[in-house]
């Protein structure tokens, strides 16, 4: 038979049970705060290491750079560079005026003369590629890529060795490219020795 619950005798076991419970959470919260004033800070002990070398630093002192070692030094070589092309033309009796400021995919345009016959042949649009001697690779932008696939027999890559203030004469290249770089890709190294391969 059923019998009603003394609400009254429970209520006070309730209180014991909380008091004791809240008691014991004081006490690991006293522990664990006495714990933290007893931390001591040690002298740190180094278990490992790295030493990060920039790739191009390291090529360069194992004598395989591909960029020179400052913005100077490649200024330096690309001018004896452009002089180079600029003076090969003028040579070969072309009128000569240099575009690379203007950022129009290539450096040098070059007009022949006219022939004897009064025909105009076209201009030439050659851009030149300055390298120091050792360097393996030359790297192109994907403006020049582009130009140079759209030009076709127009453009010209012309490549010059440098050597401290000495230079190489001219290689000269027809059609260097033959793909057009994925869209996003900024530029494209090449081997040096494979565009020499196809050098006229």
């Amino acid at each position: 038979m059923w019998k009603p619950v003394n609400n009254r005798a429970l209520v006070p076991e309730q209180f014991r049970r909380k008091a004791e419970e809240l008691s014991a959470r004081l006490q690991q919260r006293e522990t664990e705060l006495e714990a933290m004033k007893n931390v001591v800070s040690s002298t740190p002990v180094v278990i490992g290491g790295a030493l990060l070398i920039p790739q191009g630093l390291l090529a360069y002192r194992k004598g395989e750079s591909q960029f020179a070692v400052d913005a100077q030094a490649r200024a330096r070589v690309e001018r004896i560079a452009m002089n180079a092309v600029i003076a090969t033309e003028q040579a070969l009796g072309y009128s000569v005026k240099d575009v690379s400021a203007e950022k129009c995919g290539w450096d040098i345009t070059s007009r022949p003369p006219v022939k004897a016959d009064g025909s105009i042949l076209p201009d030439r649009h050659i851009e030149v590629k300055g390298r120091s001697q050792g360097q393996t690779t030359i790297t192109v932008s994907r403006n020049e890529i582009v130009y140079a696939l759209n030009q076709a027999d127009k453009f010209w890559l012309a490549v010059v060795i440098v050597d401290g203030e000495t230079h190489q004469a001219p290689v000269y290249i027809p059609n260097p490219f033959r793909v057009e770089p994925d869209f996003g890709v900024a530029s494209v190294n090449y081997e040096l020795s494979e565009l020499l391969a196809k050098a006229v």
